[in-house]
């Protein structure tokens, strides 16, 4: 008789805390009590929920091992470690992640951010080859270890389960300083690298630097200006504009008159009449978005070298928000380099509302100037 495949699963619970709030990662203790201060819910369990009903489905022959207590999914499998009360540690994940390779887990899916992700790399080793998958439940994922979504964390597992159209490969395990993140400072180290199995457009890319125009250059002052123009248009005078994290949203809003954004956070901008902009609301949370006067346009970046438009890093923009804003009003900005850089893979979704991931899905148009666009392939 065949043995059956043996996947492990492990939950970081507090993973993705802070995200909505504001707090750009939810690393420790004190940020995940200002997170639940602030009105944070927990959702890891639920997205590692999806990925075990979706596998189940796909690979019913799958045997699940899994923790007990918080840091598992209760029914999915048979618990052989635990159970965990809270809160959680990275110790405990370190450990949990031990004993499901103890208990012959052939793949691991673990449910976290790139803080989780670390503490898989640090109790497997960096020799292990057991491969391993993120079902994406953090604030940023800018490593190459994470499914694009829950459901497509499911689909891998289950190709990997029979054998078809998956190989393995070593990826990136990044991560960010969350203290210098809150404080507007941006940058990521390299910790080591994870065997992932991959199924094409179902496993995400390393985040790339940015590949835009340098603000302070002439083409860059060009490129900048034109989109903010073309932005100033497409709101017109008195609306507000949402506008996501990232360097070029930083960039146009500095063209548009308002260099004070928060560069990792979302702000809100007020169109003038002369195609300027004043900072309305800095670093908002979900609930203050939710709270404006009138429903705002939203102005958004892909990430650079992965192309997720929404749902890593920028997830105040609300699933209820972006429904009262409607696709209308989703302005989607890159310049031409930035396009380029993706080498045609599609721009990406991951809000948590499958529905509505789907519902936004098909070809977007890009601003990459003045009277200038692209149309470009949005897709869940």
């Amino acid at each position: 008789m065949t043995p059956r495949p043996r996947v492990g699963l492990v939950v970081n619970p507090v993973a993705g805390l802070g995200g909505r709030v504001g707090l750009k990662g939810s690393d420790g203790a004190e940020a995940q009590r200002r997170a639940r201060a602030l009105g944070a819910r927990p959702s890891a369990s639920h997205r590692a929920d999806l990925t075990v009903g979706h596998l189940c489905a796909l690979a019913p022959e799958v045997e699940i091992v899994t923790v007990g207590g918080p840091m598992g999914v209760e029914g999915a499998g048979r618990v052989v470690h635990g159970p965990y009360g809270e809160p959680t540690s990275a110790a405990d994940t370190r450990a949990a992640v031990r004993a499901l390779i103890a208990a012959g887990a052939q793949l691991l899916l673990f449910c976290g951010g790139d803080g989780t992700a670390r503490d898989v790399l640090d109790a497997l080793g960096p020799a292990s080859a057991v491969p391993v998958l993120g079902i994406p439940a953090g604030v940023k994922m800018h490593s190459a270890v994470f499914a694009v979504h829950p459901r497509a964390a499911a689909e891998v597992a289950a190709a990997w389960a029979h054998g078809t159209g998956v190989r393995l490969t070593a990826a990136e395990v990044v991560d960010r300083d969350e203290e210098a993140l809150r404080a507007g400072r941006v940058g990521a180290r390299l910790y080591g690298h994870l065997t992932v199995p991959v199924l094409p457009s179902r496993v995400q890319q390393r985040k790339t630097g940015s590949s835009t125009a340098d603000p302070s250059s002439l083409t860059g002052i060009a490129a900048f200006t034109g989109i903010a123009a073309e932005l100033a248009d497409r709101a017109g005078p008195g609306a507000l504009l949402a506008l996501g994290p990232g360097t070029t949203t930083h960039a146009v809003a500095a063209a548009l008159g308002a260099p004070d954004t928060s560069l990792t956070g979302v702000d809100v901008l007020h169109l003038d009449g002369d195609g300027t902009a004043r900072l309305h609301l800095r670093d908002a949370r979900a609930d203050q978005l939710l709270a404006l006067p009138h429903t705002p346009w939203i102005a958004l970046s892909p990430i650079g070298g992965q192309g997720f438009l929404l749902g890593r890093g920028n997830q105040q923009l609300s699933p209820e928000l972006l429904r009262a804003a409607g696709p209308e009003r989703l302005l989607v900005l890159a310049t031409e380099a930035k396009l380029a850089a993706l080498a045609g893979r599609p721009l990406l979704l991951d809000t948590g509302d499958p529905a509505l991931d789907h519902s936004l899905s098909g070809h977007v148009r890009v601003i990459t100037g003045r009277h200038a666009s692209a149309v470009y392939r949005l897709t869940d």
